[in-house]
């Protein structure tokens, strides 16, 4: 993409954040449902508070970056005000990467507030800030990329809602976030690797912990790159065929 197209896709992005991220309900999702899941297992495990920090931060960005980048498109061509995005002397692959770039910047914010309670709250330290910063980057552009692609692939937005969350549940039970993955019943494990997050927490624990559980961490963020080429190319092409139809 060229320099304007950069330039439209921040616009968008900076546009989303106002009009859909940055409202009480996004925040409240985004922030007080991995804090109440995280209670209720230290609560029951409360020597296992260090090991849970990672965990945390990974769920906060899968929760962030998808709380409104799910129902963003759906929501925009529903009421019609998609078109004048395609309107815009912009490629539909500059729209979404605005749109793409929204949940991106939501996600990190909302981890950062993770990190920074984590380190008041739990004490929790890190090995190298510079990767640390970039694997939360690069954790919000594989959840915000999926969250665009389950907002393309829907018409309604209870259709986006639902679809989001067939996957974003089994996932914090299946990725490391609670229960390492290394330590799952081994029929589960395979299911474990094909799924983002668990290369997100792996990524992340190794920064916070200096350990990791499935892979090392340049594998893991060379897996997280390619899911979301992978991903933000399934939501071009899928946003192409349905306003081609």
């Amino acid at each position: 993409m060229t320099g304007e197209q950069l330039k439209g896709s921040l616009y968008i992005a900076l546009k989303d954040l106002r009009m859909y991220y940055l409202k009480p309900p996004n925040l409240s999702w985004g922030i007080m449902f991995p804090i109440v899941m995280a209670l209720a297992f230290i609560l029951r495990n409360p020597a296992g508070i260090h090991d849970l920090a990672s965990g945390l931060i990974a769920m906060s960005i899968l929760f962030a970056a998808t709380s409104a980048e799910a129902i963003v498109i759906v929501f925009e061509r529903r009421t019609k005000t998609f078109e004048r995005l395609l309107l815009a002397p912009l490629s539909l692959q500059a729209i979404l990467f605005g749109k793409v770039i929204g949940g991106v910047l939501f996600g990190f914010f909302i981890s950062s507030v993770f990190l920074v309670g984590s380190v008041i709250f739990l004490g929790v330290t890190w090995t190298n800030t510079v990767f640390l910063l970039g694997a939360l980057v690069l954790s919000a552009f594989v959840f915000s990329a999926f969250g665009t692609l389950m907002s393309v692939s829907v018409k309604e937005i209870f259709d986006a809602m639902t679809l989001a969350n067939f996957f974003r549940f089994p996932m914090i039970f299946l990725c490391g976030v609670f229960i390492p993955v290394s330590a799952l019943p081994a029929v589960l494990q395979p299911v474990a690797y094909v799924l983002p997050l668990t290369y997100s927490v792996d990524l992340i624990r190794f920064y916070v912990t200096g350990s990791y559980d499935v892979v090392p961490p340049l594998i893991a963020a060379g897996v997280l790159a390619l899911y979301t080429a992978v991903l933000f190319y399934l939501s071009r092409v899928i946003l192409q065929w349905r306003i081609a139809k």
